[in-house]
């Protein structure tokens, strides 16, 4: 089912970019940002709306029929479209913003945290039972609900800062989860869609992920470790996510608190731009990054699946 997943992945993404670019649904890009961005200017966003239609659309025909696991999977595929939906709504806002040229231009942070809370809080309550820990003990029943909710939130918003070049964040995405390819379908099946999606957004990119994409890819990403691998493996696989929201952490903190800049631009991965590396060179690097720290998750959990 992964190659049906990763045809109707590449089949609705094409078709969203044809629709994107005869309704003008193109990607305003920061002024202040790489000069090799501005070309990007018009390019259509939000096609992870695309990709995640096709998760859903494999996966739950399968789990209704039995072969798409029993309640983790549903469970971790709640928690992907639930977060999707939240980030398509600043996907719309941005869309519509621009078409009329007025309007709310996105979700503000005030907003969007309690949404993700909400979502995390209910993940969380029902995957604590369920949870895997291969690495380190249970921490009791309310602080694993706790934890789980923060690792939830955490993940959706670092996937989403790792977002912004070409293929960057589905080729981290793909790796990280590989080594759930085995156990969680849902895992199995983000990696095929993004494979269609990625057939796209390869650089030169003909689309971009938008906020639905990385929420649901960061949903995905925390349930699987969490009910299949060890919470505390998520960081170590994720290092660029991870690395990605420190990076704005600590370029807001520096500029509120001492008015400077730690870093030429935030994420991470436009510093690097910045700083004279190729927007190519930026991406593999990470991917090789993100697949050295999979590989030592893979070692650590035995080899297994």
């Amino acid at each position: 089912m992964m190659v049906v997943a990763a045809l109707l992945s590449w089949f609705l993404v094409g078709l969203f970019i044809r629709v994107s670019r005869a309704r003008g649904w193109g990607q305003p890009i920061r002024a202040d940002g790489p000069q090799t961005h501005l070309k990007k200017e018009g390019t259509p966003t939000a096609g992870g709306v695309a990709f995640v239609l096709a998760l859903a659309l494999v996966f739950f025909p399968l789990y209704l029929t039995g072969n798409a696991g029993g309640e983790r999977e549903l469970l971790i595929m709640l928690a992907a479209l639930a977060m999707g939906v939240i980030g398509g709504i600043d996907d719309l806002l941005k869309i519509v913003s621009r078409m009329r040229g007025k309007g709310k231009k996105e979700l503000l942070a005030r907003e969007k945290f309690p949404l993700q809370f909400l979502v995390g809080l209910v993940f969380a309550f029902f995957a604590a039972p369920l949870a895997s820990h291969e690495v380190l003990p249970s921490l009791g029943p309310v602080l694993d609900v706790i934890l789980l909710t923060l690792v939830m939130v955490g993940a959706v918003n670092a996937f989403n800062f790792t977002d912004g070049l070409d293929g960057l964040l589905a080729g981290v995405a793909m790796i990280v989860l590989l080594p759930l390819l085995a156990v969680s379908p849902v895992s199995a099946l983000m990696v095929a869609v993004l494979l269609g999606f990625l057939w796209f957004n390869a650089h030169p990119a003909r689309v971009f992920m938008g906020d639905m994409g990385s929420h649901a890819i960061g949903a995905v990403a925390a349930g699987a470790y969490v009910l299949y691998a060890d919470v505390w493996l998520l960081p170590l696989a994720a290092i660029i996510p991870v690395v990605a929201v420190l990076s704005v952490a600590i370029q807001v903190i520096s500029f509120k608190t001492r008015g400077k800049r730690v870093f030429k631009m935030s994420p991470i991965q436009h510093h690097f731009e910045l700083s004279g590396w190729p927007e190519t060179h930026v991406t593999t690097r990470f991917w090789v990054i993100t697949a050295v720290a999979t590989a030592l998750v893979w070692w650590i959990l035995g080899g297994r699946p």
